[in-house]
């Protein structure tokens, strides 16, 4: 049972989760021969001040 997480700075619509979610599934039923029921996803939104690269936090100018 493939589970994916996907942890992302900021926020995403329900439109751009349903996306993901279709696509990722899609691609693990082709490629992996993971059957889309099979298939668990789940989307980690975090607050931009909550994540850095280079030492600077995403929220900073």
């Amino acid at each position: 049972m493939p589970y994916v997480n996907i942890r992302i700075a900021g926020s995403l619509s329900r439109e751009q989760k349903q996306t993901i979610a279709e696509e990722i599934t899609g691609t693990l039923e082709r490629v992996a021969g993971k059957p889309a029921s099979y298939t668990y996803i789940a989307f980690d939104e975090l607050p931009e001040e909550n994540w850095a690269i280079a030492g600077k936090l995403l929220d900073e100018d």
